[in-house]
């Protein structure tokens, strides 16, 4: 099969967030000029350099109450930061809960029951048990072609690691299994790992 996108698929459903899979999941936290704060899940989210280190997300959606983006590109706009809040395994349903289109003035902290901590180096809160946080300043807010589509460019100031998700120095990925995104309605859990070294390695 070949399709254009301009021309559209034909299938069910479109199968372009199921071919590039799988993605990991921020949990963006941010708070408003006007102290709201929100909590949101994004897949269209990764880490893209070392030194400074810098993340980016998409918002691809709008709401009517947002001038046509979402709560988390908003408060990012007005404040200039946010916070990436790691999914673990044993968050899954706090972090569904709070991927509703919910009105501006909803707490997803609240709504999930999920405990608040502050963050050091941003005026902003994490989700306290989340197995790792990134404190973000606002590096660059990008119109992407299509309507309602941002990328969200943020340099890490901060970084948050849960102790038990630490061994012999290396950060474990096994100690609270990340979840990820996959297409349609679809995710993942990681629980296996294995290693590579290149062939310059030595």
């Amino acid at each position: 099969m070949f399709y254009k996108p301009s021309d559209g698929h034909g299938l069910p459903h479109n199968p372009f967030n199921a071919i590039v899979t799988p993605r990991p999941i921020g949990w963006i936290s941010t708070r408003g000029a006007d102290g709201a704060e929100n909590l949101a899940p994004y897949s269209f989210f990764n880490a893209v350099a070392y030194v400074p280190p810098q993340v980016i997300f998409a918002s691809t959606g709008a709401k009517s109450d947002r001038a046509g983006t979402k709560d988390s590109v908003a408060n990012i706009r007005e404040t200039g930061v946010f916070c990436v809040n790691i999914v673990a395994e044993a968050m899954i349903d706090a972090m569904n809960q709070s991927s509703g289109g919910w009105p501006r003035e909803t707490d997803e902290f609240d709504l999930a029951a999920l405990q608040r901590a502050a963050c050091e180096t941003i005026p902003c809160s994490r989700v306290a048990g989340a197995p790792a946080a990134l404190e973000c300043q606002m590096s660059q807010i990008v119109q992407l072609a299509g309507a309602a589509n941002y990328l969200v460019i943020g340099e890490v100031t901060g970084i948050h690691l849960r102790d038990d998700c630490l061994v012999d120095g290396i950060f474990e990925i096994t100690r609270y299994n990340p979840v990820a995104r996959l297409g349609y309605r679809d995710y993942t859990v990681v629980r296996d790992t294995f290693t590579l070294k290149r062939p310059d390695d030595g």
